[in-house]
């Protein structure tokens, strides 16, 4: 135990946190060998359902079985409830200030973000100005990465707003958890996740274009070579819906259909799995195949709902994550619940020149990348591989943010050795329809290596299941 972290198992003292106490004296009495059959009885369950991720820059078809850990993340009902009063909060204003930016540009007017930081953003989509969209909803479903810093206190530490992956491995870590003890959960009175497909129909339904009273959903898939394949036929197929890829769909007179064995299927909702990009060839990348031509223009005249919506990216980029409490102040008249972690912006001369005077501390991060790559985690880095990053920020300073190296909090983990602390996030999905729902807790990633502050499957991080206790 570090007592530079915050462990969510044991207080400084090395005292057992009060709502871990009965899980603990579980453990305790666990023989090892139990421990570790039931940890290949897991994994053996999870290759034969495919639950596996692939790993890019490896070999072509590398698929890795997600690392799974049978030490829950426990939260208190207490915590939770203020967690999510700040999650809504949050996604609230996220989906206030797309609408906006995609209107009357009035936070722009008002001078309370630059402009030139909205309209010049390549997530930022001039086909979709003036566009009404149902609800006026536009992140659909979100995944708000959260962490906990060295004295406990909760920080976000980015929005997911464009195809936030992961909820399927939340469900089956669960599923896997009830199926291998289920002598724990008569022990504690855990929040169900379960209906997670359900309620994500329900909001999908909830959001359909004008008129149409029984509509006809789909998930649309990029293909089996995506990284995140198996969570688009798991969700798919748990909500009763058709998965369908780009060349499954065609647009005629502005309305967007499915191919089918019986003839044409109008399709009103679709659960894109696909980035802005390759949505649609006519609109975006003419070289895609993935998409349906002419999906913008049913989208545009109202025809179609798309989840999440085309230009919903630019609320989640980087370089427009400082501003979400500004957002929260300015449409909702609000303080911020839920903090961001303390943000330079590289394009500001005083920011640049900290950051760059102070790099082996920090952690810089690329405005437009994702899943743990195009950063530097200073303390962790080489001399040779922080100078190497020196000069691809001087190189193009707007392209970078950075953030203090976090004391991201522990949780004890099974690892090779025995028992250890690894740090670990929490990512919460939040519904947005008619209203904003949620999954009690969330997808709990960790980071597996010693010491690593990345805890993303494609760096080679695990999953445990998260447990929020109804009392």
């Amino acid at each position: 135990m570090n007592a530079d972290f915050y462990d969510e198992m044991y207080d400084a003292a090395g005292t057992l946190r009060p709502h871990y106490r009965v899980f603990a004296e579980w453990l305790a009495a666990m023989p090892p060998e139990r421990r570790l059959r039931k940890q290949a009885e897991a994994d053996t369950a999870f290759h034969r359902v495919g639950i596996t991720f692939a790993v890019y820059g490896e070999k072509a078809g590398t698929e890795r079985l997600i690392p799974f850990d049978i030490i829950p993340r426990i939260i208190p009902a207490a915590e939770w409830t203020m967690l999510e009063a700040g999650l809504r909060q949050r996604v609230k204003a996220l989906n206030a200030f797309l609408h906006d930016i995609y209107h009357d540009q009035e936070i722009l007017s008002a001078g309370r973000i630059p402009p030139e930081q909205v309209l010049n953003n390549t997530q930022f989509r001039r086909e979709m100005v003036g566009v009404d969209v149902p609800s006026g909803i536009y992140a659909h479903i979100a995944g708000v990465d959260l962490v906990r810093a060295g004295a406990g206190e909760s920080y976000v530490l980015e929005d997911n707003l464009r195809v936030p992956s992961g909820v399927s491995y939340l469900l089956e870590d669960r599923k896997m958890m009830m199926r291998l003890f289920p002598e724990l959960f008569s022990r504690h009175q855990v929040a169900p996740v379960q209906h997670y497909p359900d309620m994500l129909l329900e909001n999908l339904r909830t959001v359909a274009p004008k008129g149409v009273v029984d509509p006809t959903v789909v998930v649309l898939t990029p293909g089996t070579y995506n990284s995140a394949y198996f969570e688009h036929s798991f969700l798919a197929q748990q909500m009763g819906v058709e998965l369908v890829e780009g060349r499954d769909l065609f647009v005629k007179d502005e309305t967007v259909f499915m191919r089918t064995t019986q003839g044409p299927q109008r399709v009103d909702v679709i659960y894109r799995r696909l980035d802005d990009d390759f949505l649609d060839p006519l609109a975006f990348n003419k070289e895609s195949m993935l998409g349906v031509p002419g999906l913008l223009a049913a989208y545009r005249a109202g025809q179609v709902t798309l989840a999440n919506a085309i230009g919903a990216g630019v609320a989640d980029d980087k370089s427009i994550y400082p501003y979400v409490p500004e957002m929260i102040r300015f449409y909702l008249g609000e303080e911020p619940t839920l903090h961001n972690v303390p943000t330079w912006m590289l394009r500001k001369p005083d920011d640049l020149k900290y950051v760059l005077a102070h790099l082996p501390e920090l952690v810089v991060k690329e405005v437009h990348g994702a899943g743990g790559y195009g950063m530097l985690v200073g303390p962790a880095s080489s001399k040779a591989e922080i100078e190497d990053f020196r000069a691809r920020i001087v190189a193009a300073p707007e392209k970078y943010i950075a953030q203090p190296t976090l004391a991201l909090s522990t949780c004890p983990t099974f690892v090779e050795s025995g028992i250890a602390p690894r740090h670990l996030d929490l990512r919460p999905f939040v519904l947005s329809g008619k209203s904003i729902s949620m999954l009690p807790g969330g997808l709990t990633r960790v980071a597996l290596r010693e010491g690593s502050l990345v805890v993303n499957s494609s760096q080679g991080g695990g999953t445990k299941d998260t447990w929020v206790l109804e009392n």
